[in-house]
């Protein structure tokens, strides 16, 4: 099997990404860190907002010029990545802080054992306060979720739980967290 970089320079990939797909809704880490990922490279692109990676990852096959951002932690990234190996390749790698992650809630008090909205990847945050958890596919979708009543609280972003007009509850915190860069094996534009 022929893998992705062969043939190309790492820096004609990188100045060829002209869009990045990636986790959404609005005011997901992964959003926040394709916005930082083009200012670090000095220059503009267009960022779209899918469910899942694994939605994004469609697309992106078939567009050069186009990238998937993924998050370290996102459940299942290692069988994207291996699964690609034939038109993309991992082309770039950085560590930023996320938001502030909070445990919010659409009320001002928690009751014993309430039902927590949560990304699988920081379910643990949620696991501190409850044996309810009902994953979701982002943090954004768990704020939204909880401001229209589907759950007592969630596990999210600082960005989003003020979004939905949410109750911080607890402040986790910005977290170091690493993102990747899987660019498509052709720098042609097309």
């Amino acid at each position: 099997m022929a893998y992705a970089l062969h043939n190309i320079t790492h820096s004609s990939v990188l100045n060829s990404i002209h869009t990045i797909c990636t986790l959404g809704p609005e005011h997901t880490n992964c959003e926040l860190a394709a916005r930082t990922w083009f200012d670090r490279m000095g220059k503009s692109g267009t960022i779209l907002l899918y469910p899942t990676l694994e939605e994004a990852i469609v697309d992106v096959r078939g567009q050069p010029g186009t990238a998937l951002l993924g998050c370290v932690v996102y459940p299942d990234l290692h069988k994207i990545v291996f699964s690609n190996l034939d038109k993309l390749a991992l082309v770039d790698c950085f560590i930023m802080p996320t938001y502030k992650m909070v445990l919010a809630s659409n009320s001002s008090s928690l009751h014993q054992n309430p039902l927590i909205a949560s990304h699988p990847a920081p379910s643990g945050l949620a696991a501190q306060h409850t044996t309810n958890i009902r994953l979701v596919p982002s943090n954004a979708q768990a704020a939204i979720d909880c401001a229209a009543g589907v759950s007592d609280a969630c596990i999210t972003t600082i960005s989003a739980a003020e979004r939905q007009g949410l109750h911080i509850m607890h402040d986790y915190g910005e977290i170091p967290m690493g993102f990747t860069i899987h660019a498509h094996t052709t720098t042609e534009h097309g």
